[in-house]
């Protein structure tokens, strides 16, 4: 796992945004709305994609997606690109990474856990729209995976409950990290 000193990722222009929460909490429509109200140059860094399509890696202690996920949002930040990280991201697994990120960037850092009930989560699962998904992962894998408010140490995240929609979870984020003041670059 890449660890750098404090103030040594990104620049003082650049957004470090993490997303994190259960399964079916919202996590990733949210990266995408923020991307579709900011524009180009910010870049997504999602867990899934990384550690189950890139790896094909199982969500494990010490798996080697820790590490490229950090190494990803270092490589964006430090590329002047403004970051959303978005997964389940446990807190006794991905915890230290994600903490030693934040201190490390030099811009705005914001955290975010997405607080859904997993009733909730299950009713927000069975609307997906992609039905293979849905034969493979059931409400019974939800509930293995659901962990009631897994938070981050040291109080770093705002907890937004099931109650915020998704557009006003978006301004929220946009407005607190100061992405609603950032103009996007057209790369």
């Amino acid at each position: 796992m890449t660890q750098g000193a404090p103030g040594t990722v990104g620049t003082q222009d650049t957004r470090l945004i993490v997303i994190r929460g259960n399964s079916a909490s919202g996590k990733s429509s949210v990266a995408a709305g923020l991307r579709e109200k900011f524009g180009r140059n910010l870049a997504i860094v999602g867990q899934d994609n990384l550690r189950r399509i890139v790896l094909r890696e199982r969500d494990r202690p010490g798996g080697v997606n820790i590490g490229l996920i950090d190494l990803t949002a270092r490589y964006a930040l430090d590329n002047g690109f403004n970051v959303v990280i978005e997964g389940i991201l446990y807190a006794d697994r991905y915890g230290t990474m994600l903490q030693d990120l934040v201190r490390a960037h030099r811009g705005v850092s914001r955290c975010y856990y997405l607080d859904v009930p997993y009733t909730e989560t299950v009713l927000r699962h069975e609307t997906k729209a992609d039905a293979e998904y849905l034969q493979h992962v059931t409400s019974g894998h939800l509930r293995d995976w659901y962990r009631e408010k897994d938070l981050l140490s040291d109080a770093m995240e705002t907890v937004i409950d099931a109650a915020s929609t998704l557009d006003d979870t978006i301004q929220h984020i946009l407005r607190e990290s100061g992405l609603d003041r950032v103009l996007p670059v057209d790369r």
